[in-house]
């Protein structure tokens, strides 16, 4: 599904893919900013060690996949 790029900052993840709430949210937050400073597709997730994209990397796929990428920089 096409979608507009949301209006904010690739940093920042749509709440409901990362509660504010989250007890780890720092350390999430900290390896996506690593990832995107160092161009990297992509960083392990801290809690669970999956591969999680970044939402640069995302962005240059175009769309939404529609399948919850926590960093999608495609949802409102």
């Amino acid at each position: 599904m096409v979608r507009d790029r949301a209006q904010r900052p690739l940093t920042e993840p749509h709440a409901g893919r990362l509660d504010p709430d989250e007890p780890a949210r720092d350390e999430i937050l900290a390896a996506h900013a690593a990832a995107l400073g160092a161009g990297e597709p992509g960083y392990a997730d801290p809690v669970t060690g999956l591969f999680v994209f970044t939402a640069d990397w995302l962005r240059h796929v175009g769309e939404c996949c529609d399948k919850g990428c926590r960093h999608c920089p495609y949802v409102e």
